[in-house]
């Protein structure tokens, strides 16, 4: 038997990704940052592209392999459902806290997309009247 391929409609939307190191060191170095308990976010202006790029950092201290890929699932998750709140042309990097992946499991999905609204609401620009 063959498979049929997925169709396309039913594949996630890539999302701009930060990939290199220089370029999440771009951010850490030139950006901004907001955090929390068991997340910070580091973020600035991109130098061009339209739409925001998102790059996600889980240190060792997080747990093993196996915690770490979780957390980063559960994150990219996260911002998907915040994706309202990503201004364009900005290029964002979350950094995970020791203690988040035993937060995340016991306090449940929705308290880690509200830490990611908070921490993205924080990251606003004031508005100008």
């Amino acid at each position: 038997m063959t498979r049929e391929p997925t169709p396309a409609a039913a594949a996630p939307v890539k999302r701009g990704r930060l990939t290199r190191a220089a370029e999440f060191d771009a951010v850490n170095q030139l950006g901004r940052s907001v955090g929390g308990r068991y997340l910070t976010l580091r973020y600035r202006a991109a130098d061009g592209g339209a739409e925001a790029r998102i790059g996600y950092a889980i240190p060792r201290k997080v747990g093993g392999a196996v915690d770490r890929n979780a957390v980063k699932r559960r994150l990219r998750d996260a911002v998907v459902r915040n994706e309202g709140l990503l201004r364009p042309a900005t290029d964002y990097v979350f950094i995970a806290r020791p203690g988040l992946a035993a937060a995340a499991e016991t306090q449940g999905f929705e308290w880690l997309c509200a830490q990611v609204a908070e921490v993205l609401t924080a990251a606003k620009p004031a508005e100008t009247p």
